[in-house]
C-alpha cells in the first residue's frame, strides 16, 4: 500500500533512494498506450546529464564539475551521457531513448515555484491557467470509467482540472471489514453525491490491492508498472521527484539522483513486460542551471536544460538539438544555456503521436498554439 509519509522520508534512505519525495499519480484512459511524465523538481542540470563534451567552452565553464567524457557514455561526436545513467544508455543503444537538448518552457525567470507552475499548467506565464496540461490531455481521450486516480494526499498541478481526479491515500488505521464496506455502500446507495465518491474510492482501493510498500526507486518503478499493466488500470502516470536543486556539492548529489532515476526507469521497463513496447516516458524539469559552476561546488538557477524520452514507443537512439553553443556570446543573458527548443512543442508532439491524436490539435488544446515537435514516438 502507498504511504505518502513514507515517500517523504526517502531522502534519508541512502544512495539507492535519492529521489526525494517521489509521488505517483495515475489516470485511466481507454487505450493500450502508456504515457508517463516524470517531473524533476528543483531544476536539473541538463549540461551534466547529457554532456556537450565537444563544446570547447564546456570544460572551461564547469571546471571541477565537468564530466570526464572518458568515463561517460559517448552518444555521438558532441554529447555524452552521465556515467550514472547506465540503464538509460542501454535504452539509447537499443533505440529506446531520445534526448532533446537546449529545451525550455516559456518561463524565463528563476523561481522554482513559478517555473513548475508554467511547466505543469502549460501557460505562458505563472498562474495564468488554473488547470494542468495532463488533465487537459486526459480530457481529449475517450471517456473512461474513471478518468484519473491520484495515489497521494494531494493532486499535482499538471493533473488538476475538469477531468475528474480521485485522490487516494491509504491511512494507518485498521483495514475495514467487508461487512462494514457493504453497509456503508448501502447507506450511500441513494445519495447522488456520496454514492459516486464512494464508488470511486472503492475502485482506487481495488487498484491498490497488492501494491508494494517499499519506497526505493526500484520498488517505485515496480509499483508504477503494476498499475499500468492491469487490464482495467490507468494508462497515464505522473511521478514527482525532488532533490535536483544542486547549488553545492553537485558532483555527488547529481550522480546519486541520476543513479536513482536510472534504477527507477530500468525497473519500470522490466516490470512493464510486453507493455513497455507501448510506453512513452517523458522526464523534464522546470528550467536548467547556469553554464558556469559557482563557488560552492554547484550551479545556480539557469534556463535551457535537457528532456529525456525513453520507452519502447519512442523513436530513440538520437539526440535532437539545435545546439546554440556555450561561448560567451551564445549564452542566454550571458550565463545560461540558450533555449532553442520548446518544451510545450515537445509535449504536444509526444502526446499526440503516442495516443494517435493530431499533434497540432493536442498543441492547441494543451498550450493554445499549433506547434508540435514531430518524429518523437512510434505511431
Amino acid at each position: 500500500m502507498i504511504d505518502r509519509r513514507s515517500f517523504l522520508s526517502v531522502s534519508a534512505m541512502g544512495a539507492g533512494a535519492m529521489l526525494v519525495a517521489p509521488r505517483m499519480v495515475l489516470a485511466t484512459v481507454p487505450t493500450e498506450r502508456r504515457f508517463v511524465f516524470i517531473i524533476q523538481r528543483g531544476a536539473a542540470d541538463g549540461l551534466n546529464i547529457v554532456v556537450p563534451y565537444a563544446d570547447p567552452a564546456y570544460a572551461r565553464l564547469r571546471g571541477a564539475l565537468a564530466i570526464d567524457p572518458a568515463g561517460a557514455t559517448k552518444l555521438d561526436g558532441t554529447f555524452a551521457l552521465h556515467p550514472s545513467l547506465a540503464e538509460t544508455a542501454r535504452m539509447y543503444s537499443e533505440r529506446q531513448a531520445l534526448f532533446v537538448h537546449a529545451v525550455a518552457s516559456p518561463y524565463r525567470d528563476r523561481s522554482h515555484f513559478d517555473g513548475q507552475n508554467v511547466l505543469e499548467t502549460g501557460g505562458r506565464q505563472p498562474y495564468q491557467l488554473k488547470d494542468g496540461w495532463l488533465n487537459r490531455l486526459v480530457g481529449m481521450m475517450p471517456k473512461a470509467k474513471d478518468e484519473a486516480i491520484a495515489l497521494a494526499a494531494t493532486v499535482p498541478m499538471a493533473l488538476r482540472g475538469a477531468a475528474q481526479v480521485t485522490s487516494y491515500a491509504p491511512s494507518s488505521l485498521p483495514t475495514p471489514s467487508d461487512d462494514l464496506l457493504l453497509r456503508v455502500g448501502q447507506l450511500y446507495a441513494a445519495d447522488p453525491q456520496l454514492h459516486p465518491l464512494w464508488s470511486a474510492a472503492l475502485e482506487a482501493k481495488g487498484l491498490a490491492e497488492g501494491a508494494a510498500a517499499k519506497q526505493d526507486p526500484a520498488s517505485l518503478g515496480k509499483l508504477t508498472a503494476s498499475f499500468l499493466v492491469k487490464p482495467n488500470g490507468p494508462r497515464i502516470a505522473m511521478i514527482e521527484t525532488g532533490g535536483w536543486d544542486t547549488h553545492s556539492g553537485q558532483q555527488g548529489r547529481l550522480a546519486a539522483q541520476l543513479k536513482a532515476l536510472d534504477t527507477l526507469l530500468g525497473s519500470l521497463r522490466d516490470n512493464l513486460g510486453p507493455a513497455w513496447s507501448q510506453t512513452a516516458v517523458l522526464i523534464a524539469t522546470e528550467f536548467g542551471r547556469t553554464a558556469a559552476a559557482n563557488g560552492t561546488g554547484g550551479t545556480d538557477h539557469g534556463t535551457g536544460s535537457v528532456a529525456m524520452l525513453v520507452g519502447g514507443a519512442i523513436r530513440g537512439g538520437r539526440i535532437m538539438a539545435d545546439w546554440p553553443g556555450l561561448g560567451a556570446s551564445a549564452l542566454y543573458e550571458g550565463r545560461d544555456l540558450k533555449p532553442t527548443a520548446s518544451m510545450d512543442s515537445l509535449i504536444a508532439g509526444l502526446a499526440g503521436e503516442t495516443f494517435g491524436i493530431d499533434p497540432a490539435h493536442v498543441s492547441h488544446t494543451l498550450f493554445g498554439v499549433t506547434d508540435a515537435m514531430p518524429g518523437l514516438a512510434m505511431t
